[in-house]
């Protein structure tokens, strides 16, 4: 009787075992699309379940995307540099197979250089494509009183690095929104919870076909 119950005890902790085991395996069996993002997509000044992030959660789910789980690692005031020094530890941590890069916004309103703000968004979509992930670059434009040689030279930054490194990308992310009744908050920089669906709707076209591409 005692053999039988050590014989079953045993069975009971290889069993458990096994399924400690297992979950990792299953748990990463999902696929991991990380979106590297400021304010824009952190959530700022809107509810965060109405956010655009968590939108497309919800529309991964209702399209039968499933198979894939979305890493917000958004920071309200995140500069392309911050981004660029978060992001080997992610990409190590996460193995994602899509990266959506939503950063330069920050940069441009405190006026660095469009050449270091270049070289930063092109470090990392390098660095996301040599770790095997495919990447959506998400353009943004910056209000003209910042005087028409800076904000041009800003805004060709995104179409020039998408060219280069055949990346798609959206355009602006903030096209139809920063010009609209009621879709911008008070300070004028971020949207309100009305826009996060038209954010969204900007973003889909580029990013669908990117997960139909495995």
């Amino acid at each position: 009787m005692v053999i039988n119950t050590v014989f079953l005890s045993l069975r009971s902790i290889l069993f458990l075992a096994l399924v400690l085991l297992s979950a990792p395996t299953l748990a990463s069996s999902a696929n991991q699309l990380l979106i590297m993002g400021d304010s824009l997509s952190a959530a700022y000044g809107v509810q965060t379940e109405r956010a655009w992030v968590a939108r497309l959660k919800e529309k991964l789910e209702q399209q039968g995307y499933d198979n894939w789980e979305v890493l917000n690692a958004s920071i309200s005031g995140e500069t392309t540099d911050g981004g660029l020094r978060r992001l080997p530890e992610l990409l190590s941590r996460h193995d994602p197979e899509v990266v959506i890069i939503e950063l330069g916004g920050n940069d441009g309103l405190r006026g660095f250089s469009p050449g270091v703000i270049e070289r930063n968004l092109e470090e990392m979509i390098t660095r996301s494509q040599e770790a095997g992930a495919r990447v959506l670059l998400v353009g943004m434009q910056l209000p003209p009183n910042y005087g028409r040689r800076y904000t041009e030279a800003f805004a060709d930054i995104y179409p020039d690095l998408a060219r280069e490194h055949s990346v798609s990308l959206v355009p602006f992310f903030l096209e139809g929104i920063y010009d609209q009744q009621g879709m911008m908050q008070d300070d004028g920089i971020h949207p309100t919870d009305e826009a996060q669906e038209h954010l969204l709707n900007n973003l889909w076209p580029e990013l669908k076909p990117i997960l139909e591409s495995d």
